[in-house]
Parts: structure tokens; sequence; C-alpha cells
């Protein structure tokens, strides 16, 4: 039996390497949708949001106050990348950029650090401590940080991938085990085993979610700027620099839901000015892409993935709703969207992301 995932995403490809690992039979539909827009029949069409990824794996940096419930999920998806990324490496020769020295989190003033060890405190009650360094300690790891930095916290377990190169590696290893692709757009609800197509799940049924949009840039750095993931806050403001081995330079994201698809220029202006208090060095870059992604958010920020019925009385598996963290939760998603597609119950960790909790 041939199992069928519509949604070429992150998460849909993770999912078809899983269910390859297993010795399944894929066939992956994606629309391959590469612009905002709007289908014949009125259909809001969105690109898949991984494009547009930072693709930092962050459970520490990512977590925010109110989000116990995620914070399981990230962490589990974390420890399970390594796993992946070996097993991925093995199926195809492409690189992903999966890079593991770390993230720094700065901060600008003396506000933000106040702000910055409430966060580290979190942390620390979540079981998952950061390290304290001094200003000058965050400049010997990254000597062109800014000279007025106020507090620094290092994160040695936090890493990073190349959401682009990700993907093109997937496909290749899953086009050297026989995967079939196809790039229709499914109008039919009950189409397909598994449901992965981010903001287009809502074709399968009344879920609540809606496009978060966030600006992103990518800039060219004329020389190497920095090793490490940099995340920081701005006068409150979060923004993250992620440095790629080709020399290019991810600045990240802004967070709105106005519907706007194009780049929005406060946030543009917000990043560079944010990115650039930060690291100096930055002003001395070539401005590649400015692009927005938009995020499929949930009411409780929680993933979406669980069964739901079709006609016939069979069952989908649908897996969406990933929001901030599609890059992240990918390893955990796929793994356990191929363990449920093959027959094994949902395990406990991913029970608090039935999709039935929106209709109680």
């Amino acid at each position: 039996m041939t199992i069928t995932i519509i949604g070429g995403g992150i998460i849909g490809l993770t999912t078809a390497f899983e269910l390859t690992e297993r010795g399944e039979s894929v066939h992956l539909i994606d629309a391959e949708t590469s612009d905002y827009g709007t289908a014949d029949d009125g259909t809001a069409l969105y690109p898949a949001a991984s494009h547009y990824a930072g693709g930092m794996l962050a459970p520490i940096a990512e977590v925010q106050f109110q989000q116990d419930a995620l914070f399981p999920l990230m962490t589990a998806s974390a420890d399970a990348y390594p796993s992946l990324m070996e097993r991925l490496r093995r199926a195809t020769d492409l690189p992903t950029g999966y890079d593991t020295t770390g993230t720094l989190i700065v901060a600008a003033d003396r506000a933000d650090a106040e702000h910055l060890q409430r966060t580290r405190a979190y942390y620390r009650d979540m079981n998952r401590p950061a390290d304290a360094v001094t200003p000058t300690q965050a400049r010997a790891l990254e000597p062109l940080l800014a000279p007025r930095i106020a507090g620094a916290v290092s994160i040695p377990s936090d890493h990073q991938l190349h959401p682009r190169l990700m993907r093109r590696s997937l496909k290749d290893a899953l086009t050297r085990r026989g995967v079939t692709f196809s790039t229709e757009r499914v109008t039919d609800p009950d189409a397909g085993d598994i449901i992965c197509t981010g903001l287009g799940a809502t074709l399968h049924g009344d879920y609540p979610l809606r496009p978060v949009y966030g600006d992103i840039l990518r800039l060219r750095a004329p020389r190497p700027i920095l090793k490490h993931v940099v995340r920081g806050y701005v006068n409150s403001r979060p923004v993250y620099l992620i440095p790629r081995p080709d020399g290019e330079l991810c600045i990240g994201a802004t967070s709105r839901e106005d519907h706007r698809t194009l780049p929005a220029i406060d946030g543009v202006h917000q990043l560079l000015r944010d990115a650039i208090r930060l690291v100096p060095a930055v002003e001395e870059c070539e401005l590649l892409e400015a692009n927005v992604g938009a995020r499929p958010g949930t009411p409780d920020d929680l993933p979406i993935f669980g069964h739901r019925t079709r006609a016939d009385g069979t069952r989908q598996l649908v897996s969406t709703g990933y929001f901030r963290h599609g890059i992240l939760l990918a390893a955990l998603a796929s793994k356990v969207g191929a363990e449920v597609a093959c027959g094994a119950e949902i395990p406990p960790i991913m029970q608090a992301c039935d999709p039935a909790r929106f209709t109680h």
C-alpha cells in the first residue's frame, strides 16, 4: 500500500522520510505554491512556511512564558534531531546546514538584561539551565558584538539548520528511495492519508488556524561576522541573527496578523536597526532578500495532530499548526506521524495536540 502525504513543507518531507525508513511506499502531493495568492475557487494560497524560516533548533531560547505544554514537545524534538540528521546524511550527499555551534542571547541595555535574567530563571524552572556570561565573555565568543551590550546567556545545546538546504536534501533522499511526487492542487478534503499542508489544512476540517506573518531578511556578509546564532533583546523586542556557512546572514523576525503578504517597511527597519544595535558590522552587509512567511498559528500555540474521519469512515492523520516551531518540531512530528500512520497509537506526548480539543 502507498501512503499519500499532502504537503511538501518540512513536516511533510520529514514524515515521508521517516516512512521510507520503515520501508513504506510514499507518494507526496505538493502544489509548490511559490507566492501568496487566491485560487479560482477563492481559497487562499500560501507558500511553505519553511521556505522563509530561520531554522533554529532552539527549545530553550524559543520557549515563552505560559507555554508549559509546548516545551516537552520542543525538547523531545531537539533531542531527536541528531538521529534524524545522521540518518539523512547517510541517505543523501547534499548539505543541510546543520550546525551545532550553539546560541548566544544578548541584551542591549540594563532593562533588557533584567528581562534576560527573568527568562533565564524560567529556563531553570523548566530544567533547561542556560549559562550566564559577562559581556566580556560574550565578546570573546563573538568579537563583533556591540561593545556596550549589557548581558548575555550561552546555550550550547540550541542549534540550527538551513531550511532551504534541508528541504532540498530531503527531496533528494526521497527521490533516491523511490518516493513519487505530484504537484496538483488538492480540492477533495478526503484526499490523502496524512495532511501536512500548514494553513491549507482548513480544507480538511474546521481547524482554527490563522496566518501569523513574519518579516525576515537575508543578507550577504563580506566577511564572517558571527559563528553562533545570536538572539537578543533591544528595548524588549526580540531579534535573531543566524550565520550560514556560505556567508549569508539571516535576520528575523517580526510577528503580525495584518494579512500583508509583502515585507512591511516598519518591520524591515526594526529588524535592521535592532540587528545593527547588537552587531554593528551588519551595516557592512548587502541585502539579498526581504520576505514574509505565514506561520500556521492555533489559539493555544500547540500543533494540531490527530485523526479526522472521512466520508467513507476511514481516517486521515492531520499534522499541522506548528506555528513558529515547524523546523524545530519536525523531528518529533515526523517520527510520531510515521509511527501512527503505520498503526501505532498516538503517544501521550502528542495527546494535548488532539484537534478535538477545539470542538469541546
